[in-house]
């Protein structure tokens, strides 16, 4: 009796553990679910997909939004998207936030976009609700030297064919600093950027800034500007003041080079003084010396009587 006592706890024990296993590599649960939401999914697809370590919930729940959605989907793609490593999930979304707004987007572009690396929902609700960004503070100078710093507000909507391989806010933000440097720079006068701020605007709206890019430009608007300083000005003073220092260190140079002939004249004059002495203290000598040879007499010094 033990023995067949010890023999049933062990079937049940195995049964349990056989009943969780099957329960883990077929998700009948899942199954039911997807059934009675109308995909057409089967029992060996998702234990294919448990071997696969593919987590059938991770398909099978995405797959039940889009169908009950109204989209066309089949569970190899948003396989086939997992395994790749994209957001099986965010991409559904994306379609479904798509195909309510009349956005043009298929799946392939949407997988394509999520695998690159871009938020694919965001694209699309950035083009149903355009983005704001805001520009750094741009100094720029106008011709009559008075510096304006602007700040401006970019409004943005996503171009969701240019999402893959387009560039950033980073380069948006570029181009439009770029343009309102350019258009204060060629503005005659600060007064006139001043009372025309919206010019800026209009400029470098029509230069066609999102170009290559992953947004459109819907408008620019100018939301601060201030007068900053007069660098023409500082120019000029800076370089007068250069010049001040060159005309000067030109007059030490002249003073040092005079200094230095005079020295060099009295140095001669000297040396030549020199001389004259040396030539005077030899004549005495040389007048003994003719004496002391006779070939000097009183003749020769005018003295004879």
């Amino acid at each position: 009796m033990e023995g067949i006592a010890g023999l049933t706890i062990a079937l049940v024990v195995l049964g349990l553990m056989l009943l969780v296993l099957l329960s883990w590599a077929v998700p009948v649960g899942l199954w039911i679910a997807a059934i009675a939401s109308g995909v057409p999914v089967k029992l060996p697809n998702l234990v294919g997909m448990r071997l696969r370590k593919v987590r059938p919930a991770s398909i099978i729940l995405p797959l039940i939004s889009a169908t009950k959605a109204g989209l066309k989907l089949d569970s190899n793609g948003l396989e086939a998207h997992f395994l790749a490593g994209g957001d099986v999930q965010r991409v559904v979304n994306a379609l479904i936030s798509a195909d309510k707004a009349n956005i043009e987007l298929s799946f392939r572009q949407a997988t394509a976009i999520d695998l690159a690396g871009r938020n694919v929902l965001d694209a699309v609700q950035m083009s149903v609700n355009p983005k704001v960004i805001e520009t750094p503070r741009v100094a720029a100078m106008a011709k009559d030297g008075i510096q304006l710093i602007a700040v401006a507000r970019v409004t943005v909507r996503a171009n969701i064919d240019r999402l893959v391989g387009g560039a950033g806010e980073e380069t948006i933000l570029a181009r439009v600093g770029e343009g309102i440097v350019s258009t204060i720079g060629s503005s005659a006068s600060h007064k006139t950027v001043l009372e025309n701020p919206e010019a800026i605007s209009k400029t470098v709206l029509a230069k066609g800034l999102d170009s290559g890019t992953a947004f459109e430009i819907l408008s620019i608007d100018i939301a601060d500007m201030d007068v900053g300083k007069n660098i023409g000005a500082a120019l000029q003073t800076d370089q007068a003041e250069a010049d001040k220092r060159i005309a000067q260190a030109k007059a030490e140079e002249r003073r040092a080079m005079a200094v230095a002939v005079e020295q060099e004249n009295s140095a001669r004059v000297e040396e030549a003084r020199a001389k004259v002495v040396q030539a005077e203290a030899e004549i005495p000598l040389a007048i003994a010396e003719a004496f002391r040879r006779g070939e000097f007499g009183l003749r020769d010094t005018g003295h004879e009587s």
